[in-house]
């Protein structure tokens, strides 16, 4: 039912009753949940507030209910709420005979205008209360009905009367207990529909913190996984470099100074490459150049070759640091140490519907290495699945006449 009222006017003889719908927006969406981030006790929070209980959003009123680039938007909606609430009371306004078009606009912007207010503090409350235990909840959600009712009748009619005495119109509504009872109805269901609304926004902002979080340690745990496994590479390196030196230090003092200062630029630049992190496959290239001078060295180029095609495209993508290292170690060890004639490590890559390629071959194995290629290529497939998980590939097993390594690897661009 809707509440009849009776304006009087000046010129008037005697009071025109009409009745029209004394509507309130009950339409305010959810204030938006992005707000100022706090730090407590060192932990990362995000919100209004901290976080309770682990992953569990609480709220802490902030100076600003909601961002300021989200201002014009919610303005524009209580805007568009209230035109479309006074045209619709408009029309039985006039046909109760009413003549001021302007009163259906007040009675619906002032409701509007509280309604918005409050919904405001009603979803601050609600994210509040979160991870508050039930009977909690029921309590303070009795009263923040309660008061929602109370704050919404004493804005909307104290504006109402305010606009009505600045143009020397009285205004007078229902009785007050028809009136109290109707608008407490009305409260109610809009309460309700504001704090079902904010809990919907608070349990999203939640889950969308929660996978927030658990990208971020993902992401970190990979880190921190390739980090560990590049520091395996270097010793490695480090110790079967030494070895060669050892091999030929007390027969040839100028070939074992040739292979320390090859071993002197290896290290050098792999440090710099680990401390990247990732680079381009050119500067990985570079990498392997000196390891290479180095199973030379040893071996005579003679009995080891080394060719590398590789695209411009394919230089300038990026990938992990020292990740070519440890392939081509084992294509020399599995080949050059167990045959005895000349063998040619092939290096290609290319850049491939999107992704880039590298294919590494050897010739002349005589016996298969291990199916998962040792230590080097246990890392190799480590390392690829920490840094880009199931986009990488791996494959290694028997060609005619030798060994290959594919990989391939989804191109990122570079800083």
């Amino acid at each position: 039912m809707a509440p009849r009222f009776c304006v009087i006017s000046p010129d008037s003889s005697g009071p025109m009753m009409t009745s029209a719908p004394l509507r309130m927006s009950g339409m305010a969406d959810g204030a938006d949940q992005n707000h100022d981030a706090v730090r407590r006790r060192g932990e990362p929070v995000t919100g209004w507030g901290g976080w309770r209980r682990g992953l569990e959003p609480q709220c802490y009123l902030a100076p600003m209910l909601m961002p300021r680039r989200w201002l014009p938007s919610y303005i524009a909606l209580l805007t568009a709420v209230g035109l479309l609430l006074s045209l619709a009371a408009l029309q039985d306004y006039r046909q109760a005979g009413g003549t001021r078009a302007w009163e259906p606009f007040l009675w619906e912007f002032s409701s509007v205008v509280c309604v918005g207010l409050l919904a405001l503090a009603v979803h601050a409350g609600v994210g509040r209360l979160r991870g508050r235990a039930l009977g909690v909840r029921l309590g303070w959600h009795v009263l923040g009905a309660l008061a929602f009712n109370a704050l919404h009748v004493a804005g909307m009619f104290g504006l109402r009367f305010a606009v009505y005495g600045l143009t020397g119109v009285e205004y007078r509504t229902d009785p007050l207990p028809e009136l109290l009872l109707y608008e407490g109805a009305k409260d109610l269901v809009s309460y309700l529909s504001i704090a079902w609304i904010s809990h919907g926004v608070w349990a999203a902002q939640a889950a969308a913190w929660q996978a927030q979080e658990l990208e971020r340690t993902r992401r970190e745990l990979a880190e921190a996984r390739l980090a560990r496994l590049a520091d395996q590479i270097q010793p490695h390196f480090l110790f079967n470099s030494l070895n060669l030196i050892s091999s030929v230090m007390f027969e040839d003092v100028e070939r074992a100074d040739r292979l320390l200062c090859e071993l002197a630029t290896l290290l050098r630049q792999s440090l710099n490459a680990q401390t990247q992190g990732e680079h381009t496959l050119e500067a990985e290239l570079a990498l392997v150049q000196p390891f290479l001078n180095l199973m030379q060295a040893r071996f005579g180029p003679e009995r080891l070759q080394l060719r590398i095609e590789a695209s411009a495209a394919a230089r300038a993508c990026r990938m992990p640091a020292l990740l070519l290292l440890a392939p081509v170690e084992n294509a020399i060890k599995h080949d050059v140490a167990r045959h005895g004639g000349p063998v040619t490590v092939h290096l290609q890559a290319a850049c491939v519907g999107g992704r880039l390629q590298i294919q590494l071959d050897n010739n002349g194995v005589q016996q298969a290495p291990p199916v998962d290629g040792g230590l080097g290529l246990s890392n190799l497939r480590e390392r690829l699945a920490a840094r880009f998980g199931a986009r990488a590939r791996v494959e290694f097993g028997a060609v005619d006449g030798g060994m290959r390594l594919c990989l391939e690897l989804p191109i990122e661009a570079g800083p």
